[in-house]
C-alpha cells in the first residue's frame, strides 16, 4: 500500500461493520519525567571515580625485573603455575583495553582504569593490546603493571589475543573479596 492510499467509502462501511461495536480507549498512561540530579551530586560521583582509577600511581622510574621474550612477570609469593596457565591461554580475558594511538599518561590512566574495572566487576582476566609501533608503550606498560599491588602476574598474550603486541593480566581477587563483601553486610 502507498502512503497517498485512501479507502472509499465501500472499505470504510466494511470494515466497520467487520469490528462491530468497539470503544474508543481512553488515554489514561502517566508520563513520568526523568528525575534529574543535582550537577554537583554528578561531579561528586565523578570525581570518586576518578579517585578510584587513579588511585595507584604508575611511576616511569621503577624498574622491576621482568622477564624477556617473551615479556613475563610474576608477583613476589604468588604461584608460578599462574604464569604458565596464562601463557597456555588457561585463562581467557574478559575485557580488552586497546592502547593504539594513546600517549603515555592517556595510557597510564586507561590502564588504572581497566584495573579498578576488573577488580570492581570481579573479572579475574584481562588483555592489554599496544600494537608493534615504536615499542613506547610495549617498554612501559610492563612495568607500570608490576607496580600494582593487585596484579598476580601478566604474560605475552598467545596468538588469538595478540601475541607479541598484547599482554594478558590475572589479577588477585581475593584480596579483595573481603572489602567486595563487607559492603554488602
Amino acid at each position: 500500500m502507498s502512503k497517498n492510499y485512501k479507502p472509499s467509502s465501500e472499505e470504510l462501511a466494511l470494515f466497520k461493520s467487520a469490528i462491530g461495536h468497539a470503544k474508543k480507549l481512553k488515554q489514561d498512561t502517566v508520563i513520568h519525567s526523568p528525575r534529574r540530579e543535582n550537577k554537583i551530586v554528578i561531579t561528586e560521583k565523578k570525581h570518586q571515580q576518578d579517585n578510584i582509577n587513579n588511585e595507584f600511581y604508575f611511576s616511569d622510574d621503577f624498574q622491576p625485573l621482568l622477564l624477556d621474550d617473551p615479556i613475563r612477570y610474576s608477583r613476589e609469593g604468588s604461584d608460578p603455575n599462574e604464569l604458565k596457565k596464562l601463557k597456555r591461554g588457561y585463562y581467557e580475558p574478559e575485557l580488552f583495553l586497546d592502547l593504539h594511538g594513546l600517549t603515555q599518561l592517556e595510557a597510564k590512566k586507561e590502564i588504572a582504569a581497566l584495573i579498578a574495572a576488573c577488580i570492581r566487576e570481579r573479572v579475574p582476566c584481562a588483555s592489554i593490546m599496544y600494537g608493534h609501533g615504536k615499542n613506547v608503550l610495549k617498554k612501559q606498560t610492563p612495568m607500570w603493571l608490576a607496580q600494582h599491588p593487585d596484579v598476580i602476574c601478566f604474560h605475552q598474550a598467545p596468538k588469538e589475543f595478540g601475541g607479541s603486541a598484547a599482554l594478558l593480566i590475572l589479577f588477585d581477587l581475593e584480596k579483595n573479596a573481603e572489602d567486595f563483601f563487607k559492603n554488602f553486610i
